[in-house]
């Protein structure tokens, strides 16, 4: 056995028991919220913009709000666009699209953050290397805070999961926040009822 094997091995046999971890209390504001408004309100804080409105044609909608994008990746039924996730084996192509849409099983209010993991994006590259980020969300799906949404069963059952909230940013010392700092340009949360 090698040395290496052996600190595996002595770890493997040395762990303490597994436990239950202990419950989250709730942490929810004493009013009546609108969450869908409170939610709208948070993403623009983040540079992102929130439609409350579905488009009656939102292929029209998205060629409008993007008029230079060529490349439309969906990775819902709701829509076609030019292309799926599924026609980006190698993952660098996905540096091509112009727009990627997704649906997020969850919102949070509180920050305005939408629940993406690899089940949404199928394809992960296609969420990060689009130039523009849209996700519909059905408005009964937004929660109130983060301790709701680490309830949400995807942070125990994918291997990937993220809460996205605005495009990608970065502020320095001085605190000048420049958007994007990698990453997608703009993220557009469209409230789209599940069908």
């Amino acid at each position: 056995m090698t040395a290496r094997e052996n600190i595996l091995q002595n770890i493997r046999t040395n762990q303490p028991a597994s436990r239950k971890l202990p419950a989250v209390p709730k942490f929810h504001s004493d009013k009546v919220l609108d969450l869908p408004q409170l939610f709208v309100q948070s993403l623009k804080k983040m540079a992102g913009d929130g439609v409350p409105d579905y488009p009656a044609d939102l292929d029209a909608f998205l060629r409008d709000r993007f008029p230079t994008a060529k490349r439309f990746c969906s990775a819902v039924s709701e829509y076609k666009g030019t292309c799926t996730p599924a026609d980006f084996p190698v993952w660098a192509d996905a540096a091509d699209i112009d727009v990627t849409v997704v649906r997020s099983p969850l919102g949070v209010a509180e920050t305005g953050s939408v629940l993406l993991s690899e089940r949404e994006f199928q394809v992960n590259p296609v969420g990060f290397l689009a130039h523009d980020v849209v996700v519909l969300l059905d408005p009964k799906d937004i929660v109130e805070n983060i301790h709701d949404a680490y309830a949400h069963p995807y942070f125990q059952e994918t291997g990937y999961c993220l809460l996205m909230t605005g495009p990608s940013g970065s502020a320095d010392i001085g605190a000048v926040t420049v958007h994007p700092a990698q990453a997608s340009m703009t993220l557009t949360v469209l409230f789209a009822p599940r069908s």
